[in-house]
């Protein structure tokens, strides 16, 4: 009985571990955000980048349904910026709620970093996750994700997991509700699941805050299922 139990909670890990490898293998050949850089210290505005899911993966350490909106969301608000389709990194500033997956998605695509006064945190933002600006023109919008598109249940699960009251079964319930959730953002149109809207006259006030839990390692001592 007990070989059996182990037999099966190893098949679930091994589900989800193929799950999520197969997903990063889609992203990486579908989902790009084209940006350009000084091609070095001192240099000239002539590098161009093709960043993708995978590279934010290894950037933030797992593939998630956070770092999957962050993504779409960023890339969404900055083809609104950059029509042209190639965003500048020396020409763009970011506000990001503390989410460590949208944070970490907001400065590895934007480039932006609080020491050069082009990234960071706020929680205040009202109906939305981020706020990009266009330096040179001062164009500035808002990214929200719709209601109704992330599962209510996610939530929930998300919640208490923060607290620590998520059994370790109900954990790896909650990450294959986000892997099917990320399944469904990567396959159906991004506009209609976020929506970017222009703020007239945004006043850049960096807020200095290092106290955000980050929220994605509470659970990294948790047993496995049925152990």
């Amino acid at each position: 009985m007990k070989k059996l139990i182990y037999l099966i909670a190893l098949f679930s890990v091994i589900s989800c571990s193929q799950k999520q490898n197969n997903l990063t293998k889609e992203n990486n050949k579908t989902l790009t955000i084209k940006v350009i850089d000084t091609d070095f210290s001192k240099g000239r505005l002539t590098l161009e980048h093709e960043l993708n899911l995978e590279d934010l993966e290894k950037f933030h350490g797992h593939l998630c349904d956070g770092l999957v909106v962050g993504f779409l969301g960023i890339k969404e608000g900055l083809d609104a910026l950059y029509p042209n389709g190639i965003i500048d990194r020396t020409n763009t500033r970011i506000v990001s709620k503390s989410s460590p997956c949208l944070t970490d998605v907001a400065v590895y695509i934007s480039g932006g970093r609080y020491q050069f006064n082009s990234f960071y945190v706020d929680n205040t933002i009202e109906n939305g996750f981020y706020i990009i600006q266009r330096k040179d023109n001062g164009k500035t919008v808002l990214v929200n994700l719709n209601k109704g598109v992330k599962p209510q249940e996610i939530n929930k699960l998300g919640a208490k997991a923060i607290k620590g009251e998520l059994p370790a079964c109900d954990l790896d319930k909650l990450r294959e509700m986000e892997d099917d959730f990320s399944q469904k953002l990567l396959s159906t149109n991004p506009k209609d699941n976020f929506t970017v809207t222009e703020i007239k006259e945004f006043k850049w006030k960096p807020v200095l805050k290092n106290d955000y839990i980050k929220t994605d390692i509470l659970n990294k001592n948790k047993s496995n299922c049925n152990q």
